[in-house]
């Protein structure tokens, strides 16, 4: 026996095995645009390619993979990891991959990575129009240096591509889709960017937030009321956009502001009056739209000069404040304060009496809303004919404004001549209220909610407090900074009548004296209003 033989069985590593490489492959095509689909480079193209090249071949074709366009800047393509996928799991061994060519397959820096370690699991990319024998060092560095010369052609590519962005925008054009509100159309072989239906409702809501100080979350109701839903975010988003005002920013302007030529949903006056409750002022505070901490903005009535009070924080203190606007009437307060007192005066409102009281108040306030409303049936009906024909009149005034067939002066002039007819209209429809047929629901519904005021209110969320504020306090309440005191003109006379009745019940008659009200006060506000139905939008 051959001495060295002996030795066999120390030796290391594996022999070399002679057997013939395998024969199955997939094939996988790709095109970065629809466009790009359409011409010479085609996914048929490639395709007839691919299969032509692996009958030559002698190829087994296992899969297809690409029958759709996906860019091949990113890896997170997902016919891409399905074939990766794929070739690393088959129970059939793959040995090939097959491209048109290798930019087909990958052009950025992850491609050489990623074909040597396919190379480790014995799976080899082939170029259709690149023949290439990767077994060998100098093919492997001739497939690396057209992987990097395809990532270099794209970052060009690239490069070219937002340069001419860049300039578009400078030039005062989108260059992508548009925003919401707007269509895309060729007017004399020019694109130009348009006011669609959805705008013109955008433009109205435009107009009720700089025009009637309406919160995000009340526009966002009145639209849907117009058959167009938007979520909340998207409205907040849609305010703080210039391009509806006809400005363009954009992250490749590099912090410039470029004026736009598509078609203007609004002016600037309104978009920055929309916008003036979230903008930084100048004397270091700033005023956000809808913030839990400020919920009384706007409910509170400055009694000096008879103006909302607003809300605003103060940075450097972090603490929220509110504020009547009316120069030199000095009506400042801690929001913090003003919220805790508010929070005591819905105390008195709250129904926490025995069960079977609280049927007692139930049965004397239903009584009692049948007797003051017996004999309004007709006053009702023609109080309500004129309220629609009102609201008919003011959407009509709306439309004329956004379709340009009055100007603004005209506009503000009617609008508010019929908002204030409205306003004196809804008084007198709650004066003169019908009964109901589903008036046991409505009281009944009531008493459960008096149940829980307090904790609805300091649970609730900005646009729910507002809800409830303005329900119980229709004209809202008047804050006297000099006297630090509360007062109202009007309760919502069943929610008045309910705490009327219930401390004569017990046989407490304090009234409401955060409110400044008396039992005797109480009495004359439930006896004036009359009693109307309760709407719950909550």
């Amino acid at each position: 026996m051959n001495e060295i033989a002996l030795f066999g069985s120390f030796a290391k590593g594996s022999k070399r095995s002679s057997a013939v490489r395998g024969t199955n492959c997939v094939l996988y095509t790709r095109v970065s645009t629809k466009e790009q689909a359409d011409n010479n480079l085609s996914l048929e193209t490639q395709l007839k390619a691919c299969n032509e090249y692996a009958k030559k071949c002698g190829y087994t074709i296992l899969a297809h993979f690409g029958k759709t366009y996906e860019s091949a800047s990113t890896d997170e393509r997902k016919e891409f990891t399905s074939m990766l996928s794929f070739v690393k799991k088959s129970k059939e061994r793959v040995s090939y991959i097959i491209v048109y060519s290798l930019e087909r397959f990958s052009r950025n820096d992850n491609s050489i990575w990623l074909s040597g370690n396919l190379r480790k699991l014995g799976i080899d990319i082939v170029s259709v129009t690149q023949p290439i024998d990767t077994s060998n060092p100098s093919g492997q560095m001739q497939q690396k240096m057209l992987f990097l010369f395809g990532e270099w052609d794209n970052n060009i590519r690239k490069e070219k591509c937002m340069a001419g962005i860049k300039e578009m925008l400078l030039c005062g054009d989108w260059p992508t889709s548009p925003p919401m509100g707007f269509d895309a159309v060729k007017i004399n072989s020019k694109r130009r960017l348009v006011v669609n239906q959805k705008g013109k409702l955008l433009r109205q809501a435009f107009l009720w937030k700089a025009d009637e100080g309406l919160s995000n979350e009340a526009i966002r109701m009145r639209l849907k009321e117009k058959g167009f839903y938007l979520h909340r975010q998207r409205i907040s988003e849609i305010f703080k956009n210039p391009f509806y005002c006809g400005m363009l920013v954009h992250n490749m302007l590099d912090g410039k502001v470029v004026e736009g030529n598509q078609e203007k949903l609004v002016s600037k006056d309104v978009f920055l009056r929309a916008n003036g409750m979230i903008q930084q002022h100048t004397h270091g505070y700033k005023v956000q739209e809808e913030n839990d901490a400020i919920p009384l903005k706007r409910f509170l009535i400055c009694d000096k000069c008879g103006r909302a009070l607003r809300g605003y924080l103060v940075q450097k203190k972090n603490i929220h404040y509110y504020k009547c606007c009316t120069i030199g009437c000095g009506t400042n307060k801690n929001a913090n304060t003003l919220n805790n007192t508010f929070a005591a005066i819905l105390e008195a409102f709250k129904l926490d009496v025995a069960t079977e009281l609280l049927q007692l108040i139930k049965t004397q306030t239903i009584a009692t809303f049948n007797q003051l409303t017996k004999g309004h049936e007709d006053e009702y009906q023609v109080l309500q004919r004129q309220h629609t024909e009102l609201r008919k009149k003011i959407n009509r005034l709306e439309e004329r404004f956004i379709e340009e067939e009055i100007n603004g002066e005209l506009y503000h002039k009617y609008l508010e001549k019929f908002t204030a007819e409205k306003r004196e209209l809804e008084s007198n429809l709650l004066k003169a209220s019908k009964q109901v047929s589903n008036l046991e629901e409505c009281v009944d519904l009531a008493i459960n909610f008096a149940t829980k005021l307090p904790s609805k209110w300091l649970k609730a969320d900005y646009f729910t407090k507002q809800q409830i504020q303005f329900l119980l306090f229709p004209e809202g309440i008047r804050y006297n900074k000099q006297n630090d005191e509360c007062r109202t003109t009007r309760i919502h006379s069943v929610f008045a009548y309910i705490v009327y009745l219930k401390q004569n019940l017990v046989e407490i008659k304090r009234g409401i004296p955060l409110l400044n009200m008396d039992n005797a006060s109480l009495s004359c506000s439930v006896a004036g209003a009359g009693l109307e139905p309760t709407t719950f939008g909550l």
